[in-house]
């Protein structure tokens, strides 16, 4: 990412982000001084508030201790003079003239513990009133909390919500009571707290003084700073052009000619120490290209010649590969011709074979000659696949698939028979396949022919044809015979798991080509006891050949 932000990038540029970051560090700074002093302010403001309060505390409280001296004096003095109603009117009286505040706000009242007013100087409408149940706007029951906490031994404080004198406007207030309990009263006095706010607004407002008059001189000093560091930037910028310039008038001259800087022109000691390099560096290349020069020239002789030899071994491959295509076709040819061939005499074979059982009945002989005769027919078949796939499509149709697996089944009987073997199906009827016949017997017949060229003697070949849902059938052949030591590997062309059974090694091939077009999923099984080819189909369906498979 730094060679990103530094890429394209001009010397002047870099000075201005420099500055620019300089620039920022001081805001950040400055930020960083206003916060602190902020929250030191914050900080200072909880401790002026508590102690505030904390002194007011103590002023009330000392009033009041005051105020109850002087009731507890004029009752144990008067009590059996005075009538005890004109006592307590002489005491509220005394109390009312004697303390208070000029603001109004240190006034001392009085209430029996029922709640009733007996003495408020500044609110003479509540005086004979009973404000037991009154509550402020926050809810506090006050009068009854100021009796509740006046009973206490040495009395209690309560804060509440009051209507300041000379503001008329309800105010936090702090009230201290205590009670003197010979004539049940709640004495007490209180200071209204936003006193407090008003001195704190007073800090807030010499703080904000301050920090005006510290970001202006920060402010000033950077401005300051800053045009200097672009005088500066001017002036380097200047000198460093001249001397980029003489640099890039050199590099258009030794682009052309060989020719070197001359180090008197440099001023500057940092570029003084490239010059001799790149000097030492035009001369290395001024050389090469000398001796470069020399070896293109050496270098387009041996091209010339290495051409020639490279057009006479061409024309040679070309007559080795026209001589090889012409093997390719004739041995093409060879086993086309040598497939026709060997059908003919099969065929005849074949015939004679059955006219001979109609004739003289079966024979042992016969028999053997017969299933040599019909495994020859399935190689035939196997090489004219193989000969033809590539070149020739062959048409799909709705096969009775129960019916031509029977037919193929009954072709193999008579091989399984002279090899000891007897093939056992269980085939679910009226099954048809949208398939190629010759592909499906392709398909059958080396399933079958290996079934009976690999099971072990005297043992059974069980095939099975199920149909399943969602027009699935499966095709499976199992016999009794040696584990296949890799199942991947027998799909392979010319791949033989025992050679002493003969064969070209073709079967299984061809068998996977047709799955794999056709989408046919292919699942062998082999251990020491069975060995099973399972074969999926997928477009397959429950009903008669007759019928129409598209209705």
């Amino acid at each position: 990412m730094t060679h990103a932000f530094f890429k394209n990038r001009s010397i002047t540029s870099l000075y201005m982000w420099g500055m620019l970051i300089i620039f920022l560090f001081v805001i950040l700074f400055t930020t960083l001084v206003v916060y602190e002093e902020y929250s030191d302010l914050e900080k200072e403001t909880a401790v002026i508030r508590k102690q505030y309060i904390e002194e007011q505390k103590s002023t009330i409280r000392y009033d009041i201790d005051r105020v109850l001296g002087f009731i507890e004096h004029s009752y144990g003095s008067w009590k059996n003079i005075l009538d005890e109603e004109k006592l307590k009117s002489q005491v509220i009286n005394a109390i009312e003239e004697l303390y208070g505040r000029p603001d109004g706000t240190g006034y001392v009242f009085i209430y029996d513990f029922n709640g009733t007013n007996l003495s408020d100087p500044i609110h003479l409408q509540n005086k004979g009133k009973n404000l037991y149940t009154f509550k402020d706007p926050n809810g506090v029951e006050v009068i009854k909390e100021l009796i509740n906490v006046s009973q206490e031994p040495d009395g209690g404080f309560v804060k509440y919500m009051w209507i300041k004198p000379g503001t008329g406007m309800a105010a936090s207030k702090l009230s201290y009571a205590r009670a003197f309990k010979p004539w049940k009263w709640m004495v007490g006095t209180g200071v209204y707290l936003d006193e407090v706010e008003k001195l704190i607004v007073q800090r807030k407002a010499v703080l904000k003084d301050l920090l005006v008059k510290y970001m202006m001189d920060i402010f000033t000093l950077t401005v300051i700073f800053l045009g200097i560091g672009f005088a500066g930037i001017a002036i380097i910028n200047k000198m460093i052009g001249k001397e980029i310039d003489t640099f890039r008038s050199f590099f258009k001259k030794a682009a052309k000619s060989h020719t070197t800087i001359d180090e008197e022109q440099i001023h500057l000691r940092e570029f003084k120490r490239m010059v001799k390099y790149i000097n030492t560096m035009v001369d290395t290349i001024h050389k090469r290209n000398e001796k470069l020069q020399e070896m293109n020239l050496t270098l387009e002789k041996k091209v010339e010649e290495k051409t020639e030899d490279l057009r006479e071994k061409n024309r040679l491959l070309e007559k080795e590969k026209e001589f090889s295509e012409s093997l390719v076709k004739a041995q093409d040819s060879f086993i086309k011709h040598s497939i026709h061939e060997i059908n003919t005499p099969l065929a005849v074979i074949m015939m004679h074979i059955d006219m001979h059982k109609i004739k003289f009945g079966e024979d042992k002989y016969l028999s053997q000659i017969e299933a040599a005769s019909k495994m020859i027919a399935n190689i035939y078949d196997d090489l004219s696949y193989m000969v033809k796939k590539d070149r020739f499509e062959y048409d799909k149709k709705w096969i009775s698939f129960s019916l031509f697996l029977e037919e193929r089944i009954a072709f193999f009987a008579e091989i399984a028979r002279g090899n000891k073997h007897r093939i056992i199906s269980k085939i679910e009827p009226e099954i048809t396949l949208w398939f190629s016949d010759i592909e499906l017997q392709r398909i059958i017949d080396n399933n079958l022919s290996n079934a009976v060229k690999y099971a072990d003697r005297n043992s059974n070949i069980e095939v099975t044809l199920d149909h399943k849902e969602e027009g699935r059938t499966v095709l499976s052949f199992k016999t009794h015979s040696k584990p296949i030591e890799d199942t991947g590997l027998i799909f392979e062309p010319f791949h033989q798991e025992e050679s002493v059974h003969g064969g070209f090694g073709l079967g299984l091939e061809i068998v996977r080509s047709i799955c794999e077009k056709e989408g046919v999923k292919v699942e062998v099984i082999s251990d020491t006891e069975i060995t099973i080819f399972s074969y999926t189909f997928h477009n397959s369906t429950e009903r008669s050949p007759d019928e129409d498979p598209l209705a």
